[in-house]
């Protein structure tokens, strides 16, 4: 009877040990199977369980404050106490039709969250913005997010310059740690006015989605929103004609004697040529295939190479694939051992993994090529002297995304119409007017092909 009586509390343990787990997402420990117990025992075991278990719950929480010093996390892994978790807010929506069913701010977010589930990029940038206040508003005002008013949004907009104290916000070194880190804080540095105008567009969203769903009384973002329009800023993040040679300079540069050589040379080849030429995104380089790939005759009677693209916001657009680059493909191909050019509705990712499975890379993946091949070209020209120092840093600066605004710009530059340079990168409109205006497929893909070249 002692044993069975240790072995029962002692297995009662580890299911509230496997329950706390389950709900913090780590790993539950294994149980073991149990004896075999007698009814009578089972019933009073049971009974004892369950006044334990209904101890544990009612029990309050110890951390009932968040203190001053408390460390930061992230959400998943970040306790708010019962006091501030937005069960009681101030500005909660009291006496009309809830359309969700969360009771608290964190499970209210989430359901926001969930609309986006199925866009990693958009889903990863809303989860860093609402994590962000959330926990500035519980570890620094002390309040749930669902009490924050215009003032503390003022105050938060101060905040995002310049978050303090450092040791708690900031990342070591401006690194990018995982989120199960010790190391990881939700801010690598104090945001750029652009960044912080995007964290604005991202909570005011946020917010007016919980005044909907009848979660919120009201919207305290709405009182500073923006009523005018600003002329978007000039983009300056990108490759001038002079770094742009000195990338491709790096790129020939690379060592190919062997086949891991030339597979990481034309692979890296045939990226950044996809990049220049189509001006995509990183999002769409991992989220599409080959099987994009289609030949259209055009009005003179000659195919032409299109590549069919589901963009941002899950738009489709048809992107040029000029004769350079299906040379590019091709080349990369053969060197994969796939014919030189894909059929319809062939499923390989259009950027592939070095000696592995045909599976499609990463953003992650993708921009650690780029930064590598930037870092090898900042090198090549500090090498050359103090005179080249400030092309050096520049460069060094460049991340994947530059690659998209350099196609951009050389478009521009070089006389392509801005038409078709919208219609390229899948941007919505030149202005209001050209809603009207429709650039036939054939000259854009005609104009795209002369004067937009990568000259290998």
């Amino acid at each position: 009877m002692g044993s069975r009586w240790r072995y029962t509390l002692g297995r009662l343990r580890c299911r509230l040990t496997a329950v706390d787990a389950a709900i913090r997402g780590t790993k539950q420990p294994e149980i073991a199977k149990p004896p075999v117990v007698l009814p009578i025992q089972s019933r009073f075991f049971s009974i004892i369980g369950t006044l334990l278990v209904s101890c544990i719950v009612l029990m309050p929480a110890p951390n009932t404050l968040v203190a001053p010093s408390s460390p930061v996390a992230p959400l998943e892994a970040f306790v708010v106490p019962a006091q501030i978790d937005g069960a009681h807010g101030s500005n909660r929506a009291h006496g009309g039709a809830r359309q969700i069913r969360a009771d608290n701010d964190i499970d209210a977010v989430k359901a926001w969250l969930a609309r986006f589930l199925d866009k990693q990029t958009t889903f990863d940038n809303y989860r860093k913005e609402a994590e962000r206040l959330l926990l500035w508003s519980a570890l620094e005002l002390g309040k749930p997010l669902s009490s924050l008013t215009h003032e503390d949004w003022l105050v938060y907009q101060r905040f995002l310059r310049d978050p303090k104290p450092a040791g708690r916000w900031l990342a070591a070194e401006g690194r990018k740690y995982p989120r199960t880190h010790p190391g990881w804080r939700p801010f690598a540095g104090p945001l750029s006015p652009s960044s912080q105008r995007q964290a604005a567009v991202i909570l005011n969203a946020l917010f007016s989605w919980l005044v909907n769903a009848g979660y919120l009384a009201g919207n305290p973002l709405a009182l500073s929103r923006e009523r005018r329009r600003r002329p978007a800023p000039r983009v300056t993040r990108y490759l001038d004609d002079e770094l742009w040679l000195e990338v491709k300079m790096t790129v020939d540069g690379l060592p190919r004697e062997t086949s891991r050589e030339r597979n990481h040379y034309l692979r890296l080849r045939w990226l950044i040529s996809l990049c220049y030429v189509c001006g995509l995104r990183i999002s769409e380089i991992a989220g599409n295939n080959m099987g994009g790939f289609f030949r259209r005759r055009d009005r003179e009677g000659d195919e032409r190479w299109w590549l069919e693209i589901l963009g941002k916001g899950d738009k489709l657009r048809i992107v040029p694939a000029t004769d350079e680059l299906m040379v590019e493909l091709a080349r990369y191909r053969r060197e994969l051992s796939y014919p030189p050019y894909p059929v319809p509705g062939e499923t390989t990712p259009l950027l592939l993994p070095i000696g592995g499975k045909p599976r499609s890379m990463t953003r992650g993946g993708i921009h650690e090529i780029f930064k590598s091949v930037f870092a090898k070209t900042a090198d090549r020209l500090r090498q050359r002297g103090p005179e080249y120092e400030a092309a050096s840093s520049r460069v060094l600066q460049a991340s994947a995304h530059w690659m998209r605004h350099t196609a951009g710009s050389h478009m521009a530059n070089n006389d392509v119409d801005l038409r078709h340079v919208r219609d390229n990168l899948g941007h919505e409109s030149i202005s209001t007017t050209n809603t009207y205006l429709h650039s036939s497929d054939d000259a854009r893909h005609a104009e795209t092909e002369a004067k937009h070249r990568i000259s290998w």
